[in-house]
């Protein structure tokens, strides 16, 4: 069974970090390409963040560059989102999510699989 699993999701004050963990099982880590997409009341869902299959070559929205740094443990299996400077605007529910396309291909409907998503809140 395919499973991607987020933590990490809370309450933080503007300025303040949060780190989000996906957890993944089901399927070969190395062959997808795994990230963040972000979904606020009202909006539409964005890709925030995404790591390649192999790990090497990251993918940044602008709205979160210099901000946002992904990374992954492969002896985990898990790609973390470590948060930083965070601004009232970055609230929303974060996806985990991955695609057989690749770092290139990471758009909504190339997904073949989502986490169940996570609460992040930034109170100003």
């Amino acid at each position: 069974e395919v499973q991607l699993v987020e933590s990490g999701g809370g309450l933080v004050q503007a300025g303040g970090s949060l780190r989000l963990s996906c957890a993944a099982s089901g399927f070969t880590f190395d062959d997808y390409a795994i990230g963040w997409f972000r979904q606020a009341p009202g909006k539409e869902r964005e890709g925030v963040s995404c790591i390649s299959e192999k790990k090497t070559s990251t993918y940044y929205a602008d709205s979160v560059k210099g901000r946002f740094t992904i990374s992954s443990d492969k002896s985990k299996n898990t790609v973390y989102l470590q948060m930083n400077n965070l601004k009232p605007e970055d609230t929303a529910v974060y996806y985990c999510a991955a695609t057989f396309f690749g770092i290139y291909g990471f758009e909504r409907s190339n997904i073949d699989y989502w986490g169940q998503g996570t609460q992040v809140t930034v109170s100003s």
